[in-house]
């Protein structure tokens, strides 16, 4: 392949890189004005006790006229709104702690506020801090009154939660059940009861807990059938920790749905609802690090269509959260039971739901470990570049040194091949005359001029080819490394200088945190690594550049010597340190390859002069 040919190759690419780049910096998306549409139609919260009875039959059977007879409406809860306010029912908190979490519950719906990850490690260490907080990272975030933890919707998933007080009680340390009795009214006129009961049961050492739904009715009970759905449980409105989508685009959020045999992956965009039509075993709202992972005992009792969402709900906080339907009931009693994993998005932890024998609720073969983020074809290259750096982690303790011994370590593995490209290099830049004597003799000639390079660099024993090689390598190297650290959990966290880089998953951090982001950049952070990377670029670009090329060549090199590493700073300003570390540390490695291969090379040069001046001296004898 010719050398324009690749710099052409190199450059389009850049410059398609940098067009979506300014898109994305220039062209935000742009504020929902507007107030989601379900928000702006649904009744009063049946805290206002005048409307209590009332809202309960808006809520729960506003499309009646459209049912069919076997369908049911709730009408009221157990108490009228008189009783409700007479008792002085408040809401009121509670919390069970295990050695992996802190979860907080609040009566009111039987649902869970706060879900703090408390692990420590043998040192006494939180596993999962949150560098923002300094606390052990909270998973449920954006809650508010209409949309909290698995929450209960009486009906489908366009329903509002159940906001009514519960009878709460702790039945242990790690088990605690709420219920409630509601007031249906059938198809045929007459009324039956119903009791709703939601159980919490935790272990210890899991980040598994199991929650059980009962809904038990009376002797005239006739099922629950709102809308051809019995209700719809929801995961969090947001999987934590907080993070700005604008600031953090690297961070993201998807459904991951397992039917068994297949895992399906999708990307949430911003400000959109939508339906997922498969059958499936479980399904999950994911983000980079973490996630919730809901697991039906009895999948045929579920809907095949799960919604979901990221509409903004709380201030410019944007959703991610999954709902699934129950389909309806005809029983008097029907008990459900539901797996959920809320926890770390790791292999450690995931792996152990393959065997019973490694979790304790003895889950076998629901393979929570699909829900794990991959990285395509390089996967295998990660997992090299991971058992390297976590083994010479093991010696060194600190990751950051890590990244640079296993750095190191490649660029020595890699020195022949850079070393017979820079030495071809070199070898060019002496017969730059000829080339340029060759590109004016056949400026009209394109076919010729090709041959007579050819020709020429036969002579002279240079492969065009051989000065790819070491790019395409540092770049296959630079694509593993980023995906290493942007997906892999366990570098989450992993430090290198304290104060400066607490976390190589994330940039560096520097100075003050910028609220609302600089002007046009949307950058929050003020960052030292991406100025010494570029710098490195630039110096390592200065020295190893063909300072000898002219013409149109000339300025490709100085296309390449300059602008891609400004163009990089820019697009990598707010990629992981630990990226950035590699890659400056790789330029500093080569820089001293190329003064040794440059001196060694001089002494290739100047070997003939020394041996002419030792002949001479010889015959002056």
């Amino acid at each position: 392949m010719e050398k324009n040919t690749v710099w052409a190759i190199g450059l389009s690419t850049v410059v398609l890189v940098g067009f979506f780049a300014a898109q994305t910096f220039l062209f935000p998306p742009q504020k929902n004005q507007a107030q989601n549409e379900e928000q702006k139609t649904e009744a009063a919260s049946s805290e206002n006790p005048e409307n209590a009875s009332e809202v309960q039959n808006q809520a729960l059977g506003s499309d009646s006229a459209g049912s069919t007879e076997s369908e049911s409406i709730v009408v009221s809860s157990d108490k009228s709104a008189a009783d409700e306010s007479s008792e002085n029912l408040t809401e009121e908190k509670f919390t069970i702690t295990t050695n992996k979490v802190a979860v907080t519950f609040t009566n009111r719906g039987g649902d869970i506020i706060s879900y703090e990850l408390i692990e420590k490690d043998d040192r006494g260490t939180l596993k999962n801090r949150d560098a923002d907080t300094g606390k052990g990272v909270e998973l449920i975030e954006n809650l508010s009154d209409k949309n909290r933890a698995f929450g209960l919707s009486l009906g489908g998933a366009n329903r509002p939660i159940i906001n009514d007080i519960f009878t709460a009680k702790k039945l242990d340390d790690y088990s605690i059940g709420f219920f409630k009795k509601f007031t249906s009214k059938n198809a045929d006129g007459s009324t039956s009861e119903f009791t709703l009961v939601k159980k919490y049961t935790f272990k210890p050492n899991d980040y598994t807990f199991k929650l059980d739904i009962t809904i038990d009715g009376d002797e005239n009970f006739k099922g629950l059938d709102v809308g051809g759905a019995a209700y719809t449980l929801r995961t969090a409105p947001q999987v934590g920790p907080k993070f700005n989508p604008k600031m953090d685009r690297y961070e993201y959020r998807e459904l991951v749905s397992f039917n068994g045999e297949k895992v399906k992956k999708t990307r949430l965009g911003n400000k959109q609802t939508k339906n997922y039509e498969r059958d499936w075993v479980w399904t999950a709202m994911a983000g980079k690090y973490f996630e919730f992972i809901v697991y039906p005992e009895d999948k045929n009792s579920m809907s095949s269509t799960v919604v979901y969402n990221s509409e903004i709900e709380v201030g410019e906080s944007t959703n991610a959260q999954v709902k699934m339907t129950r389909k309806s009931t005809d029983s008097k009693e029907t008990n459900d039971s539901y797996y959920i994993y809320a926890g770390p998005r790791n292999e450690s932890e995931l792996k152990n739901y393959v065997s019973e024998d490694k979790n304790e609720w003895g889950l076998s073969g629901v393979h929570f470990n699909e829900s794990l983020q991959t990285s395509g074809f390089l996967y295998w290259l990660e997992v090299i570049l991971k058992f390297l750096l976590e083994n010479v982690n093991k010696v060194v303790h600190n990751w950051g040194v890590s990244i640079i011994i296993v750095t190191i370590i490649l660029k020595m593995a890699l020195f022949p091949i850079t070393k017979k490209s820079l030495e071809g290099t070199q070898k060019m830049q002496k017969f730059q005359p000829k080339m340029q004597e060759l590109q004016a003799k056949y400026k009209g000639d394109p076919q010729k001029l090709q041959m007579e390079t050819a020709k020429m660099y036969k002579e002279i024993g240079y492969n065009p080819m051989s000065g790819c090689l070491p790019m395409i390598f540092q770049f296959v190297i630079l694509f593993a490394m980023y995906n290493l650290f942007n997906n892999y959990f366990e570098f989450r966290g992993a430090s290198f200088i304290s104060g400066w880089i607490d976390d190589l998953s994330q940039g560096d951090r520097v100075g003050p945190v910028f609220e609302h982001g600089l002007p046009f950049l949307g950058w929050n952070q003020i960052r030292i690594l991406p100025v010494i990377y570029v710098i490195s670029q630039l110096l390592f670009g200065k020295i190893t550049g063909n300072g000898g090329t002219a013409g149109a060549n000339s300025n490709q090199m100085k296309m390449m010597m300059y602008g891609m590493p400004i163009m990089f700073f820019f697009l990598f300003y707010n990629a992981p340190a630990g990226l950035l570390l590699y890659w400056t540390v790789s330029n500093i490695f080569q820089l001293g390859q190329q003064i040794v291969i440059n001196k060694m090379m001089k002494n290739k040069k100047d070997e003939p002069k020394l041996k002419l001046v030792e002949k001479k001296s010889k015959n002056k004898r």
